[in-house]
């Protein structure tokens, strides 16, 4: 593979996957405040939101093999394991790292939710929220289109999009429109059979 086409994948991989997490994180808000109806079940919300985070690892992970394989830069896999252990760019590969570690948290938790409960899953996977800016900020910072035009319409976008979605969530989320279904069957659950 030759060094042009490794820098392009790297900078394409790293541009696919800030839209991607920006999608997952937009369809995680959404789903937090139960947008789906009788005709759009719930199950289809997650499904879709687990593929495309799926789909993010996908390309993260293109992204930092083709980063680390690429001899302009000689990072190293130290550089993409411990935060901050780049001399190229350290602070910025930093929060690059930071932010792969813990969408490796979330991706793990998830696999073991039914093993960690509810509760240990939830406060890890907030972590999602966190990981979305440090990503954001290690592109604008590492990245060598970081001021290009068409590198900042989507920096835009995604921000846009997220933050839009967050503001949905706060502020004008319609009630739940299946929260009595739910309250009832989990009522009905707590009694257990036969009663």
């Amino acid at each position: 593979m030759s060094d042009q086409l490794l820098w392009y994948t790297t900078r394409g991989a790293g541009a696919v996957s800030l839209v991607l997490l920006s999608a997952v994180v937009v369809l995680g808000l959404l789903a937090r405040v139960r947008f789906e109806t009788r005709g759009w079940p719930r199950f289809l919300s997650a499904a879709v939101h687990r593929d495309l985070a799926l789909m993010t690892l996908v390309f993260l992970l293109l992204h930092i093999v083709t980063a680390v394989v690429d001899p302009f830069t000689h990072l190293g896999l130290v550089a993409a394991l411990v935060p901050f252990g780049s001399y190229y760019r350290t602070v910025w590969l930093g929060l690059g790292t930071i932010a792969f570690e813990l969408l490796i948290a979330i991706v793990a938790t998830s696999l073991l939710r039914q093993h960690i409960g509810a509760r240990v899953w939830r406060g890890i996977h907030w972590l999602a929220y966190l990981s979305w800016p440090v990503a954001v900020i290690h592109g604008i910072g590492t990245g060598t289109d970081g001021t290009a035009a068409w590198m900042l319409a989507i920096d835009i976008v995604c921000v846009a999009a997220v933050a839009g979605a967050l503001v949905w969530r706060l502020l004008a989320a319609p009630p739940d429109p299946l929260a009595d279904e739910r309250r009832v069957a989990a009522e009905r659950a707590s009694f257990g059979p036969g009663r």
